[in-house]
């Protein structure tokens, strides 16, 4: 039975001074960030970039362009767990939580957490489980039950007491579209969010994060290149302020400038009729040193960990008790 005091929520600041937690994925973004002879410099470009954006869509009020500062944070959601007579904790997931700093008015403003997101679960059933599953399969297909146990988790993870200590709001989870989709660009058009854009049919990460509980929508703000894929609870557009949406924005909006450069600092922006592809020239580099070969490496550790909590036993402990619907963002 998952009880309530089963998560524990750690958080680590994500500065040039940053060093990576054992508690983080050795291959996740923010590690590959902070490595090598460039880490600190790396760190302090990502953080300009993410200022720079910030202060781009926050114009009001702002003649010089330099108002406004974020903080960031990585939290970890661990996992207790009691099985076979020993006790220990499992890295669940990894988010990011902004803090908006004015230096004008000098205050701290609480941003979201969310926009950035990592698991291992997620991981595991991505790289190895999908893969093992189609393995001499004429058609891609996944089970019956994929992402059940990941949605269950992550849902249970919301509910708990210390999600809701640490955080006022639901997360907005921030990521790329897909490169296996073509999105078309509507007439709809949000202030901060910008130009709206839709598929016909939602990708297999979409599929996922419905299993999570979360809607998706699309938009290109403005002087973007390419929409982002926004996840949520509730309603996007009325439940989060303007200085929070900037502050997912900007974050995750430089990060994937420097993870995919081929479709979010391309040289021309995203037409009517889109798809995105890894294989577009035209675009230009950051400054920043990213190994994106590593990232996309499933190095055995991560597999054996997974593999450490797989047993049928561990599978009908974690799936006991766990809510099966999302939370109420009324009561958040």
């Amino acid at each position: 039975m998952i009880q309530d005091s089963t998560f524990n929520i750690h958080r680590l600041r994500f500065d040039e001074n940053y060093h990576p937690s054992d508690r983080t994925r050795l291959t996740t973004n923010f590690a590959n960030l902070a490595r090598g002879e460039s880490r600190q410099e790396n760190l302090r470009n990502v953080l300009q970039m993410i200022d720079n954006r910030f202060n781009d869509l926050a114009r009001w009020d702002n003649p010089k362009g330099d108002r406004y500062s974020i903080e960031l944070e990585i939290v970890t959601v661990e996992m207790d767990l009691a099985f076979a007579g020993a006790r220990g904790s499992f890295p669940l997931i990894e988010v990011l939580y902004t803090t908006i700093i004015d230096k004008r008015d000098n205050k701290r403003i609480e941003g979201l957490a969310g926009n950035s997101f990592s698991s291992y679960v997620r991981d595991y059933d991505f790289s190895v489980l999908l893969p093992h599953y189609n393995k001499d399969k004429s058609e891609f297909s996944v089970p019956d039950n994929y992402g059940d146990l990941h949605g269950n988790l992550f849902k249970s993870v919301m509910n708990s007491s210390a999600y809701k200590k640490n955080f006022r709001k639901l997360p907005v989870i921030c990521l790329s579209v897909s490169t296996n989709r073509t999105y078309h660009r509507t007439e709809n058009q949000h202030p901060v969010l910008g130009v709206e854009y839709q598929q016909r049919e939602f990708s297999l990460t979409d599929q996922y994060f419905e299993k999570m509980g979360m809607k998706v929508r699309y938009f290109m703000p403005a002087n973007s290149v390419a929409p982002l894929a926004f996840y949520f609870f509730g309603d996007l557009l009325s439940d989060y302020s303007t200085l929070e949406l900037i502050s997912t924005i900007s974050v995750m909006e430089s990060f994937q400038k420097i993870y995919r450069p081929e479709i979010y600092n391309t040289n021309a922006a995203a037409a009517d009729f889109f798809q995105p592809s890894l294989k577009y020239q035209d675009y230009s580099n950051t400054r920043i040193v990213y190994d994106r070969e590593e990232r996309t490496s499933w190095r055995p550790h991560r597999g054996n960990i997974r593999k450490s909590i797989s047993s049928s036993r561990i599978i009908r402990f974690l799936n006991s008790g766990l809510p099966v619907t999302p939370p109420d963002p009324s009561k958040t």
